[in-house]
């Protein structure tokens, strides 16, 4: 089943997608809704739909597929450390802490942006986009998904989505040095879509150890510049789950970015291997497409750099500890 959330006339619309149409929920029900009942009830969700308000789906623009409560993003591709770190610094290297656990950070659920979007990023000479999968969790029953094992967690995924978590590498990089971030380099956009495709409907690309093996890859203005398997995470997405409800809650509408997949997942890793900006930063026009064996296709276009009010650097003070 295909889930996804579209405009049409001025209004917005919850529903399924079912060959090349969209049929909206009966009664103003919606994703977040289906999220709520959970996978486990897909039948009850599939009886939502007003087939007599069917029509077709180029008559209608596909939104972000989910309101998400929140946007973990984490960096689960060993390929993508190792080319990233020779960008920053000069040389390859995974560090021992990525092989202990997961690691994520979260990233602004206000700015994501749906299928065929326009990005507009902050002033930077090296914008970037990123390949991945994310995972949308929904409501399991009697759970309250906190510190979850790997087969409990699994049960939460109710969808996946394709995801690009465009990038600004240089303030990225800025951000970095003070050890703590990313923030600007990342937040302004996020695109998510075009919709949420059930884990049931995914099933048959699960292998033993629990990964998806889905080809996934990445063009911009349609050259062919990255191509991995997802199976090629550290983690399936059932344990980033897990790791997401350590001494937390993960909760229905919550999403679960795969980070960027290897082999060219975004042009930062390239700029690493080839020790320099080849290919070149992303510029106004630039359109990028990821496309995820199983889900779909997710189209974004880079726009104008926006300009916003100066904010002045940190002042000098004197770090007296009492009043004059």
């Amino acid at each position: 089943m295909r889930l996804a959330r579209w405009s049409l006339e001025g209004a917005v619309h919850d529903g399924v997608l079912q060959d090349d149409a969209a049929v909206p929920f009966a009664g103003g029900r919606t994703v977040a809704d289906a999220l709520a009942l959970g996978l486990a009830h897909l039948d009850e969700v599939a009886a939502w739909a007003d087939t007599a308000r069917t029509v077709p789906l180029d008559q209608v623009e596909l939104l972000v597929p989910l309101e998400a409560a929140s946007v973990r993003d984490f960096v689960a591709f060993e390929e993508h450390v190792e080319g990233v770190s020779a960008a920053i610094d000069g040389a390859s290297h995974v560090p021992d802490e990525w092989y202990a656990a997961p690691t994520f950070y979260f990233t602004n659920p206000h700015t994501l942006l749906a299928d065929r979007a326009v990005v507009t990023p902050p002033l930077t000479a090296r914008l970037d986009f990123e390949l991945e999968v994310a995972a949308v969790v929904g409501a399991v029953e009697r759970s309250d998904g906190r510190n979850l094992s790997p087969a409990a967690a699994a049960r939460h995924l109710f969808g996946f989505t394709v995801m690009n978590d465009w990038s600004a590498r240089d303030v990225q990089g800025r951000e970095m040095q003070v050890r703590l971030g990313p923030c600007k380099g990342k937040d302004f956009g996020t695109s998510l879509g075009p919709w949420i495709v059930t884990a049931d409907e995914l099933a048959p690309y699960l292998d033993d150890d629990g990964f998806l093996d889905l080809e996934v890859e990445a063009y911009v203005n349609d050259v062919r510049v990255g191509h991995d398997l997802l199976s090629n995470m550290g983690w399936p997405f059932a344990e980033l789950a897990a790791y997401a409800s350590r001494d937390s809650r993960i909760v229905p509408g919550d999403v679960l970015g795969s980070g960027t997949a290897g082999n060219g997942g975004c042009l930062a890793e390239l700029w690493g291997r080839s020790g320099g900006l080849l290919p070149a930063p992303l510029s106004a026009g630039d359109e990028v497409v990821l496309r995820v064996q199983g889900i779909g296709t997710l189209h974004g276009t880079v726009g104008l750099a926006a300009e916003p009010p100066a904010i002045p650097p940190a002042r000098a003070r004197s770090r007296a500890r009492t009043r004059v």
